[in-house]
């Protein structure tokens, strides 16, 4: 995910302070890691720099002193751009669950054993996501982020259920190697 386009787009309804950014950001992306202040500022010191965003003003209120950011046509431009940009799909699997399935059939481990654990952890993640999207009063970004994780989820358990049954074949296929 980028930083640098997502505050792009968080600026786009309006100038705002690096403070507001990053609690927009963690309640726009409920389910991603939440910003750090240090990213958030860096981040828009880095936009500043490439002409993407500038300082719109400064001002205290009696309490710490807050810069105000806002994007330049540049700024609207670029978010637009890259936006309408198709996400290549990944050309490699990258997958933890995957890498230590394989780790466990090559080292004489319990790939099944792991598999059945690993199917209860997704099982347990996917009803506190569902319990979240259907929650009274869950905001449309909540619920967009509870679909996307679940539908990851569901990828992953059905892997799971084809590599569990070919665990024999691919056990087998180790051992005459």
């Amino acid at each position: 995910m980028s930083t640098r386009h997502i505050l792009l787009g968080l600026l786009a309804s309006g100038p705002s302070h690096g403070y507001d950014l990053k609690r927009r950001h963690d309640e726009r992306f409920p389910q991603a890691r939440p910003l750090a202040y240090g990213q958030v500022y860096t981040t828009l010191q880095r936009l500043v720099r490439d002409g993407l965003a500038e300082v719109e003003g400064t001002e205290s209120d009696g309490g710490p002193e807050r810069t105000t950011y806002r994007a330049t046509d540049d700024g609207a431009r670029e978010l637009s751009k890259w936006a309408g940009e198709i996400a290549p799909p990944a050309p490699f699997v990258t997958n933890e669950i995957f890498a230590k399935v394989v780790v466990s059939i090559l080292s004489d481990g319990d790939p099944a054993g792991y598999l059945r654990a690993q199917r209860a952890a997704h099982m347990d993640r996917m009803r506190e996501l569902t319990a979240v999207k259907t929650a009274g009063g869950a905001d449309l970004a909540t619920v967009l982020s509870a679909d996307f994780a679940l539908n990851h989820l569901d990828a992953d358990l059905r892997w799971m259920t084809t590599t569990a049954a070919r665990l024999t074949t691919l056990t087998a296929e180790v051992d005459t190697a």
